[in-house]
């Protein structure tokens, strides 16, 4: 044996055992398609490419280039501009459509590169996740189904059949198969195919067959080839896979066909991907950060709620965290009541026609606990809309009682997936003080500043920025179109805030806006929605013939959620510990009862095994906001020692002056303790 040859066999041996050998046959077979037509489409761009002609590129600051057509390409002209701006522009975008770099331009166009950071370079996690499809291949050989990029990375899902799944101690060998077609610079090669070809292509993979003969309405439609992998893709992607210079494979689940529990199980594997690898490792503290904050982790840990598998998506609130949801609904009731809204309470079941006659049964009752009722069915309310259009119309309505603004706060219940439940932020039983305003078309403008007054009021008093997102109409819309450009155009007024427009996105019965807050770690997350509905008053035949409808929803529970991480238990409202300084001492029990008596949470520590300064370090651990101090010398004197949860000392205050502090903190929703003590 020569020396290097221990070392190579062992190296084959590694290289083995993270994918499998062969490959899957139908990868071969695919390929060998996939090159004649590949050959075929060279062979047409050359003939075109012959007779190019000189076309005008006009870029973001006006300038006007050369180039020509057939020939130039998105990257061509950057490295003519800069070879910096060559190499760190992402995608392109002409006309207003993103584009691939190495695509040639064809006419007379506008062109925009565009680097990471841009909000359409999105296009840069949808190539990684080709990237992850590859190495699933190579590892598991199954049948791969949708690879999307997400808000934050991206997913593939997988079908293996038989019994097997997806192990986490397989995500190193994953992704060193990634690091692999990084470090060989596949090229990301484009190519329009007939539908009938790539169902022969495709005939290997159900679940492609499936999307060609269910989603694909026209001809032809792309496929893009990395390495061996050749898959179903609008595009655009990166120029080729050295583009990824830092990729994570780091979580995986279960989930189904398209979301159906009636369909096949997949297996699902997230990843992340980056330029830099220090933007990965930021991304990674970013992560242990979030976990920190994870609100079910804090609700557990000072006692406020958890969740059961026996009622999966239904919060169990304990008597500290009922008693935060309860002192954060009287503050939004006693906000909806200054603002001239009328609470009510209506039914949480209905007869399943309701929801036909609203259109929730045709396109909701899915996502509906329904269930037989003698020869009838029911079905638990998701929403409150369609009972609030019964209680308008139980008796003639006249002008003059519009705009009508109906609140409530009953609970509600949506079937969601149990994969997608994520504690107080998907659920399947919630209250949410879902309002509705009945309304002309020309009060419109009034009412939807005085809801978006309503929201900028409530959010300063935590501390919460928000984003506002108008979505506009649908392609697919019902009802008139004047009054859906009447109203889209009282909605693109400015309120005092920066709008993001979604065009397109509106509801098929109206448009609408969303309102995302951000957390204590930079992350946006939707918690309330102010909708327009043109179509409940036409359904429900309400007498007012011009009202319509606004939705003014505020999710308590998703409010909670993110109130849990962002500023812990610093809500607007007191908790108070009592750490006795004598074994043997009634008075904190006394004080304790003064503030209880004064509407306060609060408790005694009466842990005679524990001294004084661990009672405070646990109160502090435990998030209390104050910590009250009671021993001889304050019983002597009516009075505690006052000190906060970051650990502030404010001295000895007698019981009744700290009850008008804590009153004038709570009544002026102040989030700083020291601004009063």
């Amino acid at each position: 044996l020569q020396p290097c040859s221990t070392p190579l066999l062992l190296t084959l041996a590694f290289t083995s055992a993270m994918q499998l050998h062969p490959w899957p046959s139908y990868i071969s077979q695919r390929l060998e398609l996939y090159e004649r037509l590949k050959k075929e489409s060279d062979t047409l761009l050359s003939k075109r490419a012959a007779h190019s002609l000189p076309i005008r590129v006009q870029l973001p600051d006006g300038q006007d280039v050369e180039a020509q057509s057939w020939i130039s390409t998105p990257y061509q002209l950057a490295c003519g501009i800069s070879q910096g701006l060559a190499d760190s522009c992402v995608i392109a975008r002409v006309d207003g459509n993103l584009w691939d770099l190495d695509r040639p331009l064809e006419e007379d166009c506008s062109l925009e590169l565009l680097r990471f950071d841009h909000e359409d370079a999105r296009v840069y996690w949808h190539s990684s996740a080709h990237v992850l499809g590859e190495a699933m291949e190579r590892f598991y050989g199954g049948c791969l189904c949708y690879g999307p990029p997400i808000e934050n990375g991206f997913y593939y899902d997988m079908f293996l059949d038989g019994p097997r799944g997806v192990s986490s101690g397989e995500f190193g060998d994953l992704e060193a198969i990634c690091k692999n077609i990084m470090k060989d610079k596949q090229p990301f090669e484009r190519l329009e195919i007939s539908k009938q070809t790539l169902l022969e292509m495709f005939k290997y993979n159900k679940f492609k067959c499936r999307i060609l003969n269910e989603k694909v309405s026209t001809p032809t439609t792309t496929v893009y080839r990395c390495g061996p992998l050749i898959d179903l893709c609008r595009g655009p992607h990166v120029r080729h896979t050295g583009k990824i210079k830092a990729l994570k494979v780091y979580k995986n689940s279960s989930t189904y066909w398209e979301g159906r529990a009636d369909m096949e199980t997949l297996q699902r594997i997230y990843g992340i991907s980056f330029p830099d690898s220090k933007m990965l490792k930021e991304w990674e503290r970013f992560q242990e950060e979030a976990k920190n904050r994870d609100h079910r982790k804090i609700g557990k840990d000072q006692e406020l709620f958890f969740f059961h598998d026996l009622s999966p998506g239904s919060c169990f609130f304990l008597p500290r965290g009922a008693y935060i949801y309860n002192t954060l609904t009287e503050f939004i009731r006693e906000e909806y009541w200054r603002r001239g809204f009328q609470e009510v309470a209506s039914p949480n079941i209905y007869n399943s026609k309701l929801w036909e006659t609203s259109g929730h049964w045709q396109h909701y009752s899915e996502n509906m606990f329904s269930f037989p009722v003698e020869q009838d069915v029911f079905a638990l309310k998701p929403m409150n809309c369609p009972g609030h259009c019964l209680m308008f119309s139980h008796r003639p309505r006249s002008w003059r009682e519009l705009p009508l603004r109906l609140a409530d706060f009953g609970v509600l219940h949506r079937n969601e997936l149990s994969g997608t439940l994520t504690g107080l932020t998907r659920v399947r039983r919630f209250q949410q003080d879902d309002a509705h305003i009945f309304c002309t078309v020309e009060q419109i403008e009034s009412e939807m500043k005085g809801c978006l007054d309503f929201l900028r009021c409530v959010y300063d008093v935590f501390g919460f920025s928000f984003q506002l997102h108008l979505s506009t109409r649908p392609e697919k819309f019902l009802g008139d179109i004047t009054l859906w450009n009447e109203a889209e155009e009282v909605l693109l007024n400015e309120f005092g805030e920066p709008w993001k427009l979604n065009p397109g996105d509106g509801a098929f019965y109206g448009p609408k806006i969303d309102i995302k807050i951000k957390d204590a770690i930079g992350r946006y997350h939707q918690c309330a929605t102010i909708q327009l509905d043109f179509q409940l008053p036409i359904r429900f035949s309400l007498t007012y013939s011009d009202s319509r409808i606004t939705h003014a929803a505020f999710n308590l529970l998703l409010f909670l959620g993110l109130c849990a991480p962002s500023i812990c238990s610093a809500l607007p409202l007191n908790r108070i510990p009592m750490n006795e300084r004598c074994d043997v001492c009634p008075a904190p029990l006394q004080v304790c009862k003064q503030f209880v008596e004064a509407g306060f949470m609060a408790d005694v520590d009466l842990d005679a095994s524990c001294l004084l300064n661990k009672k405070i370090r646990n109160a502090q651990l435990a998030q209390y906001n104050f910590i009250l101090v009671v021993g001889e010398k304050e019983k002597m004197t009516n009075s505690v020692n006052v000190r906060t949860r970051d650990n502030g000392i404010h001295g000895e205050l007698t019981v009744p002056e700290v009850l008008a502090r804590l009153m004038l903190l709570r009544q002026s929703r102040c989030r700083n303790a020291e601004e009063v003590f």
